[in-house]
């Protein structure tokens, strides 16, 4: 995942951390819009026009994603 200032498109469709859609705007005001929620801006979509961004805690849900991962794991049962 592409975050913070390592995103390189000019604008961004912007997602805010209640899901609802901001709008497209200018990464800079993406990016102080995530830094005055003291939160990430995470490049979901990079192949759009423009690219999906939105502002969350990057590592909530990396943690999230993981403890998911390590469940579908457990619950995967094997085929003889």
């Amino acid at each position: 995942m592409i975050l913070n200032e390592d995103i390189r498109a000019r604008e961004v469709r912007l997602i805010g951390v209640d899901g609802q859609q901001i709008g497209v705007v200018s990464k800079n005001e993406a990016l102080r819009k995530a830094a005055d929620a003291d939160l990430d801006l995470v490049l979901l979509s990079p192949n759009a026009k423009p690219p999906v961004a939105r502002i969350m805690d990057y590592g909530k849900f990396r943690f999230e994603q993981q403890k998911k991962a390590k469940e579908n794991r457990k619950n995967q049962k094997v085929m003889a």
